[in-house]
């Protein structure tokens, strides 16, 4: 829900995704078709932090071990914090803001990777909806579930707990469209107080890093086949 709300305040303030980079990277062809270099260079410019958020948050998480959920949502918290801060200031051009909040989204998707055993991405749907789909049509075809962690894990119960993230980012974006206009940057400080709140309350994540390797990619795991 995050993500959808944070996402949604981009698009609407800088006519960028902060986390969506299928669009940024849409967008940056075919604005550059048409020689608008500029726009062109906002997306690429969200599409660049973005990656090298993803690849601080990997960081993070390595060095965190179990507290790395903790780490990850207080980084991105004093981030939001501090974007709405420099803000209001109007010490935060479009293009650093566009940079700042694709790096926190960068570094926020690393916060989870899974879900027991099925693979999860917080900042971007692409890949939950693919799985959607895939899932059910395992399930109307009972085919088993190779992964299952015990008879209740079923494709279907997949497929509704990845709609449900879905959900989640829908939601979040309607009621970023809702609040941006009136409240431009301020918005961004609930999300900043949520992740903030789950910094400080979290419980330790399951993963520890081992031999130096980073935790699974939310896209990493092959589509389930019967």
């Amino acid at each position: 829900m995050i993500a959808g709300f944070i996402d949604a305040y981009g698009m609407i303030t800088y006519g960028v995704f902060v986390s969506f980079m299928s669009g940024n990277t849409t967008q940056a062809g075919y604005e550059t078709a048409e020689g608008a270099f500029s726009l062109a260079s906002l997306s690429a410019l969200a599409i660049l932090f973005f990656v090298l958020g993803a690849f601080a948050g990997t960081l993070l998480v390595q060095s965190a071990g179990r507290l790395a959920r903790r780490v990850v949502f207080g980084a991105v918290a004093a981030a939001l914090a501090a974007i709405v801060g420099f803000t209001q200031l109007g010490l935060l051009s479009g293009g650093a803001a566009i940079a700042a909040i694709s790096f926190a989204m960068g570094i926020m998707n690393s916060a989870l990777s899974r879900v027991g055993a099925q693979s999860v991405s917080l900042t971007f749907v692409t890949g939950t909806l693919s799985r959607v789909g895939s899932h059910l049509a395992l399930a109307a075809r009972r085919a088993p579930l190779r992964d299952a962690e015990g008879p209740w894990d079923t494709h279907l119960r997949r497929a509704l707990m990845l709609a449900r993230l879905w959900a989640g980012f829908l939601v979040g974006a309607v009621l970023s469209g809702a609040a941006t206009p009136r409240y431009g940057a301020w918005v961004l400080l609930p999300p900043a107080l949520i992740l903030a709140a789950l910094a400080a309350f979290d419980h330790p994540s399951p993963f520890v890093a081992r031999q130096g390797q980073a935790p699974p990619a939310a896209d990493e795991s092959p589509t389930p086949v019967p």
